[in-house]
């Protein structure tokens, strides 16, 4: 992954998915405000809600948080019960 790459704060890419929903194309976009039309892209996908159900909708910038976060705790209860065995024993 580049270092290089501008980095952009969350309220510079909600504007410029707000602007694309409301009819502004990513051509436009990208001109106008120096992004990749590319990058307008996953962010709208990033930011696109999925309903769940009835009352719950989820983004898939929330999904990956999620498989992180349940990587890290499927890790962390791993070293737990190694610990378990070694006090078990004593």
């Amino acid at each position: 992954m580049s270092t290089n790459g501008k980095r952009y704060n969350e309220e510079f890419k909600q504007k410029i998915i707000e602007l694309y929903n409301s009819g502004s194309s990513a051509t436009e976009l990208e001109r106008e405000y120096g992004v990749t039309r590319t990058t307008i892209y996953k962010w709208i996908k990033e930011n696109t809600e999925i309903q769940v159900d009835d009352q719950e909708s989820i983004t898939s910038k929330d999904v990956l948080k999620m498989k992180k976060e349940n990587a890290k705790l499927k890790e962390e209860i791993e070293i737990l019960k190694k610990a378990l065995t070694i006090f078990a024993k004593k």
